[in-house]
């Protein structure tokens, strides 16, 4: 495991949770999210990898300004194995199974990060009927 700064995500206001890189066949966790317990950078680590071993390319899981969590596929322009389609559904397949796991993220995120009021976010998670 790869851990990397990410020092320029930080000035565009989104920032890389982790990746999977099946060029360089690395995986990286950015050591910002550390605090992360190590049961979830374990499931991290096994969701990105093996949705790149699955389409190729780099997965990346990214924390928005928001708060929000965005999966990210892309593939170099010669690659002619990396699926598009396959990506994209794989990418909604991770977002409905994994739903859980994304929104405990962005909670994460936002709480400790972003620093919001921890009540007021579950407040707003009770009245969306989450």
């Amino acid at each position: 495991m790869v851990f990397m700064d990410m020092s320029k995500q930080e000035e565009s206001k989104r920032m890389v949770l982790c990746a999977a890189n099946s060029y360089e066949m690395k995986y990286y966790f950015n050591r910002k999210f550390n605090g992360i317990p190590d049961s979830i950078k374990d499931e991290l680590h096994i969701l990105c990898v093996l949705f790149t071993e699955e389409v190729g390319g780099i997965f990346s899981i990214v924390f928005e300004e928001d708060g929000s969590v965005s999966l990210e596929t892309n593939a170099d322009d010669d690659d002619i194995y990396y699926d598009e389609i396959s990506s994209g559904l794989m990418v909604r397949e991770v977002r409905r199974k994994r739903q859980e796991l994304l929104e405990s993220l962005s909670l994460y995120y936002r709480v400790f990060i972003l620093h919001e009021d921890i009540s007021a976010l579950m407040e707003e998670n009770h009245d969306s009927g989450n």
